[in-house]
């Protein structure tokens, strides 16, 4: 199953972003251990996700979905 990865984390700096184990900065298992990978919110600000010639903004839920209860006997 593939992890749904963050698009504003509360605390970046603490985590490796450079595979999908999303290893703690201080203990990484998959690379050389010389440096974690950053974040794209670290490296381009917080319209990260706009650049590139594919951006494409994602859908909004739509709030007019109401669940009405069905009465009891």
């Amino acid at each position: 199953m593939k992890k749904i990865f963050p698009v504003h984390p509360a605390n970046p700096e603490r985590i490796c972003w450079g595979c999908d184990k999303y290893c703690a900065a201080t203990d990484m298992m998959c690379g050389n251990g010389s440096d974690r990978t950053q974040h794209p919110f670290e490296l381009f600000g917080e319209n990260w996700r706009e650049w590139g010639s594919d951006y494409e903004p994602e859908p909004v839920a739509e709030a007019s979905c109401v669940v009405t209860p069905t009465p009891r006997k």
